[in-house]
């Protein structure tokens, strides 16, 4: 992986945020999740900004969802998994309730996390040949509350079942119809589109969009979940079924799931 994992460049008012893996099609590990939400806290922090455009280093993939490899070092077992699921919701947070207007800027595929961080941004922007989904069933995993809250209040109960009870990949046209995504151009206007999107954000009034951002967040209805609850969303990590899962997965394997 690439010695900086997120990479911000600015131009004028506005920022772009780059997942920075391309080699393995911006796989999300913890150096991310952790720069990623340091980043996103420091753009928040900048009145000098107006719009925030999150991208996938190269035109390969926004994110193709989360490492695998490092799954045996750093989410082994339910303990180590809610650390690192505390981890990936407070990036969550620090995406969603970043101050200004952020764009999610994708090409290529964008999965698993990768779909969980756009799920966050405020636009979703695409190309004709992108892809979406959450197989994290393949893997005998969950999809635990911090990073499931992002993709209900975007798409609603049903959508979201669809998406983690099949754990299909599907195309651009369908995630459209599933208001997955705002837009789709043509592969090659996929970065122009991005930032005149950006850019006609940005040469609004900065108040009123900071404002209208915190209005409908509290106009938002958010479900309560007790500690337990929440902590049930890492068992997945004790079972036999996630080893077999992940086991399968880097073995380029079908998995067999024994329910247990």
């Amino acid at each position: 992986m690439s010695e900086t994992p997120v990479i911000v460049t600015r131009d004028g008012d506005i920022a772009t945020v780059a997942l920075n893996n391309p080699e393995r099609l911006n796989a999300l590990n913890k150096p991310t999740w952790e720069h990623l939400g340091t980043v996103m806290r420091e753009l928040s922090a900048d009145d000098t900004l107006r719009c925030v455009v999150l991208r996938g280093a190269g035109d390969k993939a926004f994110a193709a969802g989360a490492d695998i490899a490092e799954f045996a070092n750093e989410r082994a077992d339910s303990r180590q998994a809610k650390i690192y699921g505390d981890l990936i919701h407070g990036t969550m947070q620090a995406v969603a309730t970043c101050k200004h207007p952020t764009v999610a800027m994708i090409q290529g595929a964008c999965v698993g996390g990768g779909l969980e961080i756009a799920a966050c941004c405020d636009l979703r922007i695409c190309g004709t040949s992108s892809r979406f989904g959450v197989p994290i069933n393949k893997l005998g995993l969950t999809m635990g509350y911090g990073e499931l809250a992002g993709l209900l209040a975007l798409v609603g109960r049903a959508v979201a079942l669809e998406i983690l009870l099949e754990g299909r990949v599907f195309d651009a046209a369908e995630a459209l119809q599933k208001r997955l995504i705002n837009r789709v151009v043509a592969d090659d206007q996929v970065e122009a589109e991005s930032y005149a999107t950006a850019r006609r954000i940005a040469d609004g009034a900065p108040l009123v969009a900071r404002w209208h951002k915190q209005f409908i967040e509290r106009l938002s209805v958010r479900a309560s979940v007790c500690p337990d609850a929440w902590n049930e969303g890492f068992a997945c990590f004790d079972t036999e079924d996630y080893r077999t899962g992940v086991a399968a997965f880097l073995a380029k394997t079908k998995p067999v799931f024994k329910a247990r």
